[in-house]
């Protein structure tokens, strides 16, 4: 006789009537979810309330933690735990008011059998529609159905009907009519696409990886099996490598990146108090990471690099944006190999995917051959689809990633650029932005992502426009003063349209000097992509 011990399973619980459960993934960092949970609360209100007005009850999968003082999923472990007692068939709400790591909850959301809703604040001190993009594309990536909404404060008739229709159809339809697919005649600029993307086909090209997966980003993740066809290979590296190389950086090296800078015009908020000041010492360390980042992407033979950062690097040294910034423009301090034989990469940028996101890595990679190619200024950069507002008749997104954008995509470029501590919520080791408003222009836009088992693309051009300077003000006060922005107004997409389509919390933007030359490089660019493989998706108005 045998003496097994068998797991006993509690029977799956069951879901009263018209009852729908709430969950909220929340953030890693127990300082970002504490500062964040009274808007999590007052969204929360905002959807239980229009659930009650539709006789539904909608009930917490999870209580309020009395220790932390908050109530959200704060890790994939907690995330498990929370959906073993959610009925699953039960309809199924994932309310985001803050950013979101989104593998808290998706091994949860990947099992459950009942319908799921994703629902976000459309504010700006608060990133819950960053959160919502971000999971909305993980779930994409992984082929859960789900519907999605947002709202401002729940007033607006789009909101309340839209989850009327969710708890009738468990469906919210929105408008795809601004989204066609790629139709390339013969031209000069599908030539040199193809002909590039032949080139990447036949002689490769590798992105460094300096550790994968940041904040929960599944979303970000490209397997080799659908990378490695484009022609692009991905060398993992570790962020303590990195660390390792910046103790090695002399600091008479670092002390001359900090004085090109100086003489290029920047100018830097420097404090005292290293917990909420900038302070010289953490640029030293800033300065110390873009040598070695150079120095090991010579070693490896790096075409893209991306620096996680977030989580790792946060403990040990100060931000990677002001980094990342430099490394993704062409003009920036000059920095010899280790031999000192070479400048490296000198006159071009180094593409960075900030935030380890290889979705912009690819981009990156084919931004920087299209736009050399071209003749035109490769700098690129992503940012986050952070917020927007009405200004003057139309909208205007707030787009703007955490402290880093090319100098040359800045008024005034570093002579515009001022350098301001990161908020010490999310960066406990501090660290200076590069700082600036991005200058009026023609803009490519553009996010590769993961959905139905392959790459795609969606492009389309947006014109980054000047506000009055009271307007910038408010908007920067009303997200992040400390981080670049981009006034950007999409070419016939509107709001809801973008937000319904969109699988990434991120993008890429790259500049062309008028609007024929810009949708000149977006054919070619989207040329490029469908040669290697992806299928592109043209994004409202452009004339191709």
């Amino acid at each position: 006789m045998t003496t097994y011990t068998h797991p006993v399973l509690a029977p799956e619980p069951q879901a009263p009537a018209r009852t729908a459960y709430l969950v909220a993934s929340g953030d890693l960092r127990e300082s970002a979810n504490v500062a964040g949970w009274p808007t999590q609360v007052e969204l929360e209100r905002v959807v239980t309330d229009a659930f009650a007005r539709n006789g539904w009850d909608l009930v917490r999968a999870h209580p309020v933690d009395p220790v932390t003082g908050h109530g959200f999923i704060s890790s994939q472990r907690m995330g498990l735990d929370v959906f073993r007692d959610v009925p699953p068939d039960a309809p199924l709400v994932v309310a985001e008011a803050v950013w979101q790591y989104s593998h808290h909850v998706l091994a949860g959301l990947r099992t459950h059998r009942g319908p799921v809703l994703t629902v976000a604040n459309f504010a700006g001190d608060w990133p819950g529609l960053v959160g919502l993009l971000g999971l909305n594309a993980g779930m994409t990536k992984m082929g859960r159905d789900y519907s999605t909404v947002w709202t401002v404060d729940g007033s607006d008739a789009w909101f309340q009907d839209a989850i009327a229709s969710w708890l009738t159809t468990w469906r919210i339809e929105h408008d795809a009519s601004h989204v066609r697919a790629l139709d390339l005649g013969a031209s000069p600029e599908r030539e040199l696409g193809e002909a590039l993307a032949g080139q990447l086909l036949r002689e490769k090209a590798i992105i460094g990886v300096f550790d994968e997966g940041c904040m929960g980003m599944y979303n970000a993740i490209i397997d080799d099996e659908l990378l490695n066809p484009t022609g692009i290979y991905k060398e993992r590296l570790s962020q303590s490598a990195l660390w390792a190389l910046m103790q090695t950086v002399p600091d008479e090296v670092a002390d001359g990146v900090h004085q090109w800078l100086l003489d290029a015009g920047m100018t830097f908020r420097l404090g005292t108090d290293d917990a909420t000041e900038l302070t010289r010492e953490q640029l030293q360390w800033q300065y110390k990471m873009y040598v070695a980042a150079l120095w090991m992407a010579d070693d490896f033979g790096l075409d893209a690099v991306g620096i996680q950062y977030q989580q790792g690097l946060k403990d040990v040294c100060p931000a990677s944006d002001l980094a990342e910034g430099l490394l993704n423009n062409a003009e920036r301090p000059p920095v010899r190999s280790r031999d000192g034989s070479r400048v490296l990469w000198d006159g071009v940028p180094l593409p960075h995917f900030n935030e380890a996101d290889e979705g912009v890595a690819v981009d990156a990679v084919v931004t920087n051959r299209v736009w050399t190619a071209m003749g035109l200024d490769p700098a690129t950069t992503l940012h986050d689809v952070r917020w927007g507002d009405e200004h003057d008749g139309r909208f205007v997104w707030v787009w703007e990633i955490s402290g880093s954008v090319p100098a040359s995509h800045l008024e005034g470029g570093y002579a515009g650029a001022e350098g301001w501590r990161q908020d010490p919520v999310f960066f406990p080791a501090g660290g200076s932005t590069l700082n600036g408003v991005c200058r009026p222009g023609e803009v490519v836009w553009s996010r590769v992502y993961i959905a139905d088992g392959g790459l795609h693309v969606d492009m389309g051009r947006a014109s980054a426009v000047t506000l009055p300077e009271a307007e910038t003000r408010r908007r920067k006060e009303a997200t992040n003063p400390e981080w670049p922005i981009m006034h950007a107004v999409l070419h016939g997409v509107s709001r809801d349209q973008f937000m319904a389509r969109h699988k990434a919390n991120h993008l890429n933007v790259a500049y062309a000097p008028d609007a024929a030359t810009a949708d000149a490089a977006f054919a070619a660019k989207a040329a490029m992509f469908t040669a290697m493989g992806l299928q592109v998706h043209v994004c409202g108005d452009v004339a191709v």
